[in-house]
């Protein structure tokens, strides 16, 4: 997803193709058309438009299929409160992590449709306004989101420290990622502002791949009678619906002096029982949270450090627009390693010209 600046003197604008030679074999029909589909929307490489179709596709696909959680308890079987994983509505439906979980859907969801539009090269060319309006609305949105996100972490999946701490690193590191690429848009150094909303919107999409990962996870638990976990008998009940049913299987919450914050164990097994589908998922979650964190802080990187020309393209643009506000030093006048670690001064390359 390369971060083309719009009005650029850069007389290098896309990395070198050198001429095809008389002997090279022209691209088929199909190539064709591709290259035509991608270039239209501004993309320059083929890799990046489908490295684009992938992950805009799996947040848009993901929003989209989780709109109706707009709906939180309504009767609809498309709602939150029938939808969610079951015993997560127990403690949902009331109290701070009613409002908690209110606020983090509300705000991540539309987040999650606005963001992708903010790598689409030719809106950042033609609709700079637009780029604009919706950067600092998702920005917004995703910092309201993390507000909620912390808010019912304590009970999410179970609330276990592990699921916490991942919360936690998550809301930590995408708002800190979206307050960098604020300063460096600011500052004009726009190869930094590419780099931290890069990283920002894959910390987010960790949430896609960790659902995948806390599946799976669940499944292959499941094969085994080693793994349980506790549920309070008044999520017990949210679940089995009769206190004759939880007290069949949970004998310990209908003892004497139980109450709904009794603890029972309750067996990790994709079966046929929700509730131990639900711990289930609760043994996986945290787990889960911090690979997908893993992984997509890892590919993020790999990215960026697979990308070097496209980031040196919008340093030169960057030490243009800065050079024109007067901010100094030119080229670095944001969060660079030159000004703010021990890497070589930067140097204007020779392809840079002024108008």
């Amino acid at each position: 997803m390369e971060f083309t600046a719009p009005f650029t003197t850069v007389t290098d604008i896309s990395p070198f193709h050198p001429p095809p030679s008389k002997d090279e074999t022209p691209p088929n029909r199909f190539v064709r058309l591709w290259r035509r589909a991608y270039q239209r929307i501004g993309f320059q490489k083929g890799y990046n438009f489908t490295m684009f179709i992938v992950f805009a596709g799996a947040i848009s696909g993901f929003s989209l299929a989780r709109l109706s959680y707009l709906n939180i308890s309504g009767s609809a079987k498309s709602s939150y409160a029938n939808s969610a994983a079951p015993g997560e509505w127990y403690w949902y439906s009331k109290g701070i992590y009613r409002i908690g979980i209110t606020i983090h859907l509300a705000t991540i969801l539309p987040a999650g449709l606005l963001m992708v539009w903010q790598f689409v090269p030719v809106i950042r060319h033609k609709f700079l306004l637009f780029h604009r309006i919706n950067g600092y609305l998702v920005s917004i949105l995703v910092l309201i989101a993390n507000t909620g996100a912390l808010m019912i972490a304590r009970r999410a999946f179970g609330g276990s420290l592990s699921t916490q701490a991942g919360v936690g690193v998550l809301a930590l590191i995408s708002t800190l990622s979206i307050a960098l690429a604020y300063y460096n848009i600011k500052r004009l150094q726009i190869d930094q502002h590419r780099a931290w909303m890069l990283r920002a919107m894959f910390y987010l999409g960790s949430i896609i791949t960790l659902r995948i990962i806390m599946v799976l996870a669940a499944l292959v638990s499941s094969n085994t009678s080693f793994y349980n976990t506790t549920m309070t008998c008044g999520e017990l009940l949210t679940i089995l619906d009769t206190s004759e049913k939880v007290n069949s299987f949970y004998p310990s919450c209908g003892e004497p002096g139980a109450t709904t914050h009794t603890l029972a164990i309750v067996q990790a097994k994709f079966g046929t029982q929700p509730e131990q589908v639900a711990s289930a998922l609760r043994i996986s979650f945290g787990m889960a949270l911090w690979m997908a964190l893993f992984l997509h802080a890892t590919g993020v990187e790999l990215y960026l450090g697979l990308t070097p020309r496209e980031n040196n393209r919008l340093r030169q643009v960057s030490y243009e627009r800065q050079l024109e506000r007067g901010l100094s030093p030119a080229g670095s006048a944001g969060l660079t390693t030159d000004r703010w670690g021990d890497a070589e001064p930067w140097q204007l390359r020779k392809e840079v010209t002024e108008r």
